[in-house]
């Protein structure tokens, strides 16, 4: 009995694997069509009694699709390191540990490669075991797929609203337009939301938005804006970002 239990243990821990290197493999071409997090919203709003709405709104759309003034201003909001590290910023981990040791209020350090991995392929949680995995499959993503296409896959699946999933549904919930028509003040209210968008209004921002719209255009600009996205294409890794993140402080 014990060598079957572990025989069908392992059996299901091998499936677990290839699933898991098949969707990494798969979604490294193919459009994302939901998430957890997606399902999880969706089912809330059809199960709670005071949901004024239960349509979600996704569209997937191409990096062609959007315009470059929202991958830049994720950048600058969310992970200044994108292009140089290799899944997880270790100094904002070690600074975060430190903050939240002696504060209640918790600071995360997640990369946007942390959060594709968990937003992706995992659930919302803190537990270690659903950590370990978020570790795990933000190594494989690393490996697997080019540091565009982890941003392409993060502008799409990012919450920007009740229900609102993606640059594409935002653009168009919040502005009535497409990603494509984007201005350097849209998409910089689009990414600071981005720590609560529930609460947080793009379309209707509130001051302390504002604050966060203009702080993150003034860091857009210590990236020379759009053009610093050719790091993902033809030029190398100026290793300058973190410089550039305390002169706003």
């Amino acid at each position: 009995m014990i060598r079957r239990i572990l025989r069908w243990t392992l059996r299901l821990l091998m499936g677990v694997v290839i699933l898991s290197l098949a969707g990494v493999f798969f979604y490294r071409w193919i459009p994302i069509p939901f998430t957890p997090l997606m399902v999880i919203r969706s089912i809330e709003a059809i199960t709670s009694p005071s949901a004024q709405n239960s349509k979600l709104r996704y569209d997937w759309a191409s990096w062609e699709e959007i315009s470059l003034q929202f991958p830049i201003a994720i950048i600058a909001s969310e992970d200044q390191l994108f292009a140089e590290h290799n899944g997880f910023d270790f100094e904002a981990i070690e600074k975060a540990i430190e903050h939240n040791q002696r504060s209640k209020r918790q600071r995360g350090a997640s990369t946007i490669s942390q959060q594709v991995a968990k937003n992706v392929f995992l659930w919302p949680g803190r537990s270690w075991i659903r950590k370990g995995l978020e570790v795990g499959f933000t190594v494989l993503i690393e490996a697997f797929w080019p540091k565009k296409r982890i941003l392409e896959v993060y502008m799409n699946i990012a919450e920007l609203g009740p229900l609102v999933f993606g640059a594409e549904a935002a653009a168009q919930y919040h502005f009535g337009k497409s990603a494509k028509q984007l201005n350097g003040g849209e998409a910089a209210l689009l990414a600071a939301v981005l720590p609560n968008p529930i609460k947080m209004n793009a379309g209707k921002p509130s001051g302390y938005v504002l604050r966060r719209k203009a702080h993150i255009q003034r860091q857009v600009g210590f990236f020379n804006g759009p053009e610093y996205l050719k790091v993902f294409t033809n030029k190398p890794v100026e290793k300058t970002t973190r410089k550039k993140r305390k002169k706003d402080s």
